[in-house]
């Protein structure tokens, strides 16, 4: 299956879909206060998550929100349509291959939490529906134990395959329990290993040690509240006898560890030290101890192919007297690593062009499956190695104008999983052989009515020239006239890249009632690699916003709609660029859907897991830093006397990542300052919009409820 390295990294990137899911000069009002100091900050009481007063004040502002959006007459459809969707079991059984069989997590209306299950690949693979036996029921653990359990995956020892670590969350937060689960024997292992609740991560260093990162002692955190301390635990030793291999530093933003083998039996164990957000070092647990890797800090081990440790880079790079660019995705030997890992040698698997950027890569027994974006649109290929080293491409065949995603691999075949959609093209899932042949085994049937609907891409200029790509979805032979209900969305951060996904829920709730979505691939994503998102780190930040309220500018000049009738949506890094648009420009939209998101910059190291993003928005320790962040902090730059449009601020009380409390202060200040507003916080669900499929249905008929009464009503 595809490989995640640094977790707080991988975690924070929760994408929140648009089916769920700039600047121009600002008004000469938004800037004409001082930013609120923190330490005289009035709602920092609301800081505190889980208290008393706090979660008083939450209730009352889901009572006051929910008697209006509940009441609209569109909700009760609204809800229903949702969550037939989310229930519908038309949905594709993506599976992970597992000591033979595929095995797969589902969750449905008879089972909420879920069910870990399994087939033979043999009748996986035709197609149908195949022949399930479940091994794990979450529900019946959950109602056994009285525990919220929330599934958050399993990593399985890789050469026998026979014994996994199951990871289980309370209510979604990113902290779980891990236990020992044995798949041939279909139970939690009786005696087996079992971390408690932690921020961690742990690998199998064989079938009878493992490796963790893990808060040992009360408080031995990062501030950013990941580990930074590894052991090595044994079976049957109790965590306090576990051996320090690895320390990092608590200014660190966390250590993690993670591990990756070949069809040929070569094994890696790695230990990366993130120092910052995007930034890290690299190390290799060897029988003679940690090997440092001579690897840039902006470099990522993302697989192990025939005895090569596979590296995409996000920065140049000069060694054994070649040179590399930022983008590529290169080789190393690993004996060669172990060997002298002062003085690596690499050669060239893939360089993308301008356009181009390397997204997944996962290998198999046969060849290593590379997915890429093209202009932002989805291709894939096998690469394989000849035994002078040498890479040749092979490229599959696929449907154009999609998404593609690798769904699993496994070195101990030579099959792939591919996952296609487009904003119009439901799902559907392609076995890739070891030839490079691709046949699709099944698709989902439409969840809505996309007769009606085309897709365009156009372009709009930021202030600095640069050309902005953006995707239109809208009614065919549509009226350029301005008055068609438009949602914007857009991420804008951390080198995450946003594609053509199947709409779903948006394409039923929203396009088939007329209205329009509009996906923009702005600046700090890596739709064209790590250039794209490096020129808006930090304080170069607001090329973003800018690139953002350009394309709204372009939407209006062409008149696919107007101020009154557009709407934006973003989620988590998302959610502050919905912030900043608000306060920026006001007059520009008409609904601001604000979901899980960061809204106080100039606390949000103070906040969660704030202090590992400095690397993308920088500090309030730096003085320039804060000065940039206390003219776009959101929190900071709301004034009584602007206008601004009613806003839906919403986020959920186990956000143990970026937290509820900017969205509560938020509200709050929206509230003082009499400025309309909805609020609602669902009380379970971690960095997302519900902890089950009714609750995060709920959660999206309040969103198209919210945009129909502020973009179609009025």
């Amino acid at each position: 299956m595809p490989r995640l390295t640094l977790p707080a990294r991988a975690a924070f990137v929760v994408l929140l879909t648009a089916g769920a899911a700039l600047a121009q000069t600002a008004p000469a009002s938004a800037g004409a206060s001082s930013p609120i100091a923190a330490d005289a900050d009035p709602y920092v009481w609301l800081e505190k998550v889980d208290s008393p007063e706090a979660m008083s004040w939450v209730r009352a502002e889901n009572q006051k929100s929910l008697a209006v959006l509940e009441a609209d007459p569109r909700f009760p459809k609204f809800n229903e349509q949702a969550l037939a969707i989310a229930q519908s079991n038309e949905r594709i059984p993506f599976a992970h291959q597992i000591d033979g069989k595929l095995w797969n997590f589902w969750q449905d209306a008879q089972h909420v939490r879920g069910i870990w299950r399994a087939t033979p690949p043999a009748d996986y693979d035709a197609g149908g529906a195949p022949a399930w036996k479940t091994v794990l029921d979450l529900d019946k653990v959950a109602a056994t134990e009285h525990a919220n359990w929330v599934w958050q995956g399993a990593q399985c020892e890789a050469q026998h395959e026979n014994m996994c670590l199951v990871s289980l969350s309370d209510g979604g937060e990113d902290a779980a329990t891990v236990r020992e689960f044995d798949l041939r024997k279909g139970r939690f292992a009786s005696g087996g290993f079992v971390l408690p609740k932690s921020k961690q991560s742990a690998v199998w260093e064989n079938p009878n040690s493992l490796v963790v990162a893990r808060e040992w002692k009360p408080g031995e955190l990062t501030a950013s509240g990941y580990a930074y301390v590894v052991k090595r635990l044994r079976r049957g030793q109790p965590l306090s006898a576990a051996t320090e291999i690895f320390r990092g530093q608590p200014s660190d933003v966390q250590v993690a560890v993670s591990t990756l083998d070949d069809a040929k039996g070569h094994h890696a164990l790695l230990i990366q030290r993130g120092v910052t957000f995007f930034e890290s070092e690299t190390s290799l647990v060897t029988p003679a101890g940690i090997r440092k890797l001579a690897l840039p800090r902006k470099a990522t081990v993302v697989e192990l192919f025939d005895g090569q440790l596979i590296v995409k880079l996000d920065e140049d790079w000069a060694t054994g007297g070649a040179q590399f660019s930022q983008g590529m995705l290169v080789a190393v030997d690993l004996a060669q690593a172990i060997a002298r890992p002062d003085a690596l040698r690499a050669t060239v698997v893939f360089a993308p062009t301008a356009r181009q950027a390397v997204e997944q890569v996962s290998g198999t027994k046969t060849g290593l499956v590379v997915t890429t974006l093209d202009n932002v649109r989805g291709r894939a290929t096998v690469f394989t190695r000849s035994k002078d080293g040498a890479w040749t491409p092979t490229p599959i065949a696929l449907p154009d104008n999609t998404a593609v995603d690798i769904s699993d691999t496994s070195m101990h075949t030579g099959t792939a999983y591919l996952t296609l959609a487009g904003f119009l093209q439901p799902q559907s899932q392609w076995r890739v052989d070891a030839s490079a042949q691709a046949g699709q085994l099944r698709s989902l049937p439409a969840q809505f009515d996309a007769s009606r609907d085309e897709v365009e891409q156009f372009e709009a200029t930021s202030t600095d020239g640069t050309k902005i790509p953006y995707f239109v979805v809208h009614p065919k032979g549509m009226a350029l006239d301005g008055s068609h209900p438009t949602i914007l969305y857009a991420y804008g951060g951390f080198l995450v890249s946003r594609t053509p996904q199947y709409l779903g829920t948006m394409g039923k709730l929203w396009l088939e009632n007329g209205g329009v979505y509009v996906l923009a691939n702005i600046r700090g994503g890596g739709e064209f690699g790590p250039a794209w998102h490096e020129a808006g780190l930090k304080t170069k930040r607001q090329i973003i916003y800018d690139d953002f309220a350009a394309v709204a500018h372009d939407l209006v000049d062409r008149r696919i709609t107007s101020t009154r009738h557009l709407g934006i949506m973003g989620g988590s890094n998302g959610g502050l660029l919905m912030g900043v648009e608000m306060t920026e420009h006001p007059d520009l939209w008409n609904a601001v859907d604000i979901q899980v998101p960061l809204l106080d910059m100039l606390r949000f190291e103070q906040i969660a897991a704030g202090a590992s993003w400095v690397g993308e928005y920088g500090s309030v320790a730096n003085p320039d830093e804060r000065a940039f962040l206390a003219k776009i902090s959101p929190y900071a730059n709301l004034h009584r006397d602007v206008k601004y449009p009613k806003a839906l601020v919403w986020t959920t009380t186990k956000d143990d990542r970026v937290g509820p409390q900017h969205a509560r202060k938020f509200a709050a200040r929206l509230s003082e300052y009499g400025i309309p507003y909805y609020y609602y916080e669902v009380i379970e669900g971690g960095h997302g919009a519900g902890a089950n499929l009714k609750e995060r249905a709920h959660t999206s008929a309040i969103e198209y409820t919210y945009f129909a009464r502020q973009l179609m009503d009025q």
